[in-house]
């Protein structure tokens, strides 16, 4: 199992007029997620578009547990819990507060496939040759 995490500061246009973060940003914050844990395995995800992989979102859940509000900083834990077979890959997101209070868990479906032609492929070897320690 692989396992990231990243910090994310509210920012004020972030949140409705309830004073917490809008629903919506959620699906940013994970994002922020998934691109740090590729970085943190030494790789980009920019490097991987120019490569002629990319990586569409085909699916995205969320439960909102608890609310942040302006100015929380916020954790991002970003795991994959299974090694991706194919042209598969699942991410596992949850958020937490400064005082460690989940927040919000969602999961996020993504497919890897070819940039210039949109054809499912599999995934790069490097990337599974970086994710391979960790199953």
């Amino acid at each position: 199992m692989y396992t990231s995490e990243t910090q994310i500061r509210v920012r004020y246009a972030e949140t409705d007029q309830m004073d917490v973060v809008y629903y919506g940003n959620y699906a940013q914050y994970f994002e922020v997620g998934r691109v740090e844990a590729i970085r943190q395995l030494g790789l980009s995800y920019k490097n991987m578009e120019a490569g002629g992989v990319i990586l569409p979102v085909v699916e995205f859940t969320a439960k909102y547990l608890r609310p942040a509000h302006y100015d929380d900083l916020l954790t991002v834990r970003t795991t994959i819990r299974e090694m991706p077979e194919g042209h598969r890959i699942t991410f596992h997101q949850e958020v937490y507060n400064e005082q460690g209070k989940l927040l919000t868990v969602g999961k996020v479906l993504l497919y890897f496939l070819k940039r210039d032609t949109k054809e499912k492929t599999n995934m790069p070897a490097y990337l599974e040759e970086k994710l391979a320690p960790y199953f």
